[in-house]
């Protein structure tokens, strides 16, 4: 019997990553175990005022993924900057199918869940919900920021390559 040829499964994670976290790492390297490709799309948001510039993120999180992942797995992971306009529209122009999410708790649902619906209605984008790793549901980017800007260590909850640009800050 032949082979049935395979169709390359991607998707979006999207993010502000300002900064990255383990928590965005775990998601990331869940979404790659699932997708044949995934592309972490930094997006500007600009309702938000980013303490790390969108190229700073891109970059972290290209080297928290070198470090983090087997080279064939980093291989397969990507990541881009979006500046600004509907999610859907990005998750189009890359090929994507799906948009793949990450949640800490019931809060993240509630905001998550009508995102999906609009994503599915807009574009016929699904979205997949993770729930989160349990050592990594109560961290979030804000908290880094807060932790950190009053000087407490922010070493258990943020890769290594992010520990070492907020070091050089």
């Amino acid at each position: 019997m032949p082979a049935t040829p395979h169709t390359v499964t991607r998707c979006v994670c999207p993010g502000s990553f300002d900064p990255p976290t383990l928590g965005h790492l775990d998601v990331i390297t869940r979404a790659a175990a699932l997708f044949d490709e995934v592309v972490v799309a930094v997006h500007v948001n600009p309702s938000k005022t980013p303490r790390w510039a969108a190229a700073e993120r891109v970059d972290a999180l290209r080297e928290c993924l070198a470090e983090a992942l087997p080279p064939r797995d980093a291989a397969r992971v990507r990541v881009d900057a979006v500046e600004g306009g509907l999610l859907v529209d990005h998750v189009r122009s890359v090929g994507a199918t799906a948009v793949v999410k990450g949640l800490r708790s019931a809060t993240d649902v509630e905001h998550e869940q009508p995102m999906a619906l609009v994503n599915r209605d807009l574009a016929g984008v699904e979205t997949v919900l993770l729930v989160a790793d349990p050592r990594w549901g109560h961290v979030s980017s804000s908290l880094v920021r807060q932790v950190h800007g009053l000087g407490g260590s922010v070493a258990p909850y943020v890769p290594p390559a992010v520990l070492r640009r907020l070091a050089a800050r």
